[in-house]
């Protein structure tokens, strides 16, 4: 049994970042930005008005002074003219700025007499004048790389910038294997249960940005895992769940060897998850054998698969973060594996839950952190420090 950082560094070598491709903006989020962005203008592109008033000279600004309305000024029509001393523009929120005009007098404190208005009581002090370039100027640049979120979409598309370079999705193919296993919707027999472990994969897997694939149920023999695997010659990633261990009926390692994998490794000092493997399939592919109990395959999930995906959009080669946080009740001593314990944050504390078969999607689906308990650690007391990775 090899550790878990030196699982991950033998995935990190497997894991090649993939091609670029151009998109529409329409359909970047969730993309990794591959080459740098420049702004194609200056947003503002003008000096505008922040709020509905009256734009004037502020050296004419007096309580009680009087001016004279030229014109008016609204969002996507300006006004030509200049504004002269005591000359006043309408103005709403949006509009530039006329020339002359250096503060915009909020509505609220005007009195207004036909084209004659005067400031009236204790004038607001701000200007509310947006500034031309106050949130970006033409050419500021967007670094990559960098995984957009719908407020950098919104950002390129005031840069004005129609496609962008992304880092091609990985394309995942995900293979439940085993006779007990039938699909959600079906009618499973006594000795049947649902295949759970491959819907949430692929949930995880869309979150980071991928195409996921769900293969049908590769069955415990070899024509129907030849099969399976025939499947995927067309994609970067193969997650195979289940059939990884050494039993009677755990076909997976062997198929896929003499199909022409090359194994990396095979076996982790890591509870839940022992029996995780890894290689690379004939056709370029890489691939990761899970464990088949569901709470294994999706904390597998958040410490080897998650990180993997990011390699591959070119986003770096780092584990998944983690944070400290004390623990809200004592907890007994761990065992000779490092141990990814299901917890519960709540109001700046962890809570190990009592129960952590690896079985239990109930207890992973309450938690919200795994907590990485190292090898033979002994008791800890409430209020110890200890590590978390967010789920």
């Amino acid at each position: 049994m090899i550790p878990v950082s030196e699982a991950l560094d033998h995935l990190f070598a497997l894991a090649q970042p993939l091609g670029t491709e151009t998109v529409p903006l329409a359909q970047a989020n969730g993309c990794v930005l591959a080459q740098d962005v420049q702004a194609q203008r200056d947003q503002p592109p003008f000096d505008g008005s922040a709020m509905d008033g009256y734009a004037v000279r502020q050296s004419d600004v007096s309580e009680g002074a009087t001016f004279h309305v030229i014109g008016e000024a609204a969002a996507g029509h300006g006004f030509e003219g200049t504004v002269g001393k005591s000359q006043a523009v309408r103005i709403f929120t949006g509009a530039p700025v006329p020339t002359g005009a250096d503060r915009v007098i909020i509505q609220e404190d005007v009195r207004r007499d036909g084209d004659t208005i005067t400031l009236t009581g204790t004038l607001d002090t701000g200007f509310h004048i947006r500034p031309k370039g106050g949130d970006f100027r033409d050419g500021q640049t967007v670094p990559a790389p960098k995984q957009l979120r719908p407020a950098d979409v919104a950002l390129l598309a005031a840069m004005n910038i129609p496609n962008v370079t992304v880092s091609r999705k990985p394309v995942v193919a995900i293979m439940s294997t085993g006779d007990e296993l039938v699909m959600p919707g079906e009618t499973p027999n006594a000795d049947q249960i649902i295949a759970s472990n491959s819907f949430g994969l692929q949930a995880m897997l869309r979150d980071l940005g991928c195409e996921a694939r769900l293969l049908p149920i590769a069955r415990d023999n070899r024509e129907s895992l030849e099969l399976a695997f025939s499947l995927c010659d067309d994609v970067d990633l193969v997650l195979t769940i289940g059939g990884a261990s050494v039993g009677d009926h755990d076909l997976v390692g062997a198929v896929a060897a003499d199909l022409g994998m090359e194994r990396s490794f095979y076996k982790i000092a890591m509870r839940p998850g022992k029996p995780l493997m890894a290689g690379r399939l004939a056709s370029g592919a890489l691939m990761i054998g899970l464990p088949g109990n569901p709470v294994s395959a999706m904390v597998c999930g958040h410490v080897f698969i998650t990180p993997v995906i990011r390699a591959m959009l070119g986003l770096g080669t780092q584990a998944a973060p983690e944070f400290m946080a004390p623990l809200a009740t004592d907890i007994g001593a761990n065992g000779p594996r490092e141990h990814y314990m299901r917890g519960k944050v709540e109001n700046g504390a962890v809570t190990v839950f009592a129960h952590q078969d690896s079985a239990l999607l109930t207890v992973l689906a309450e938690a919200n952190v795994l907590v990485i308990r190292p090898p033979k650690d002994g008791p800890q007391p409430a209020g110890t420090s200890v590590r978390c990775i967010a789920i």
